[in-house]
């Protein structure tokens, strides 16, 4: 029962975070954001990936400056692990159970995430302009 009642939290938490991430990319215009559920997926190291793309260092600087700080101030969390800050082309944030992919768009359609795991379950895509797309 106990089990049951933390796991429940967990998930609401993962609901909670993912949501507020997904708003922070799209308050700095960020393109092309997809949610891949992995729970399914026995060799996943994250519940779920979030995936987006900027048009420049800047944008994928403010993006990912907006996650960070906004996931800080409302949920009091910082990012297990942060890199590519320093040459802006693919900027991975870890929340541990949600693994944020801030890309350039040239970098995006290199690395192909979605298709590498494409057993998962793209479960929303999001458009700048606030409308979605759910699968």
């Amino acid at each position: 029962m106990k089990a049951n009642i933390q796991k429940k939290q967990e998930h609401h938490n993962n609901l909670a975070l993912l949501q507020l991430i997904i708003e922070s990319i799209l308050d700095k215009k960020g393109n092309r954001v997809v949610t891949l559920d992995l729970t399914n997926l026995e060799d996943a190291m994250a519940d779920y990936f979030v995936i987006c793309e900027g048009n420049s260092p800047p944008q994928i600087r403010a993006i990912a400056d907006n996650i960070a700080h906004k996931v800080k101030k409302q949920l009091g969390e910082l990012p297990l692990n942060l890199e590519g800050m320093n040459n802006l082309e693919w900027v991975l944030i870890d929340y541990f159970s949600i693994v944020v992919h801030v890309f350039h768009k040239e970098k995006r359609g290199f690395y192909q995430l979605e298709e590498l795991w494409g057993d998962a379950a793209i479960v929303t895509e999001y458009f700048p302009d606030g409308t979605q797309s759910t699968f």
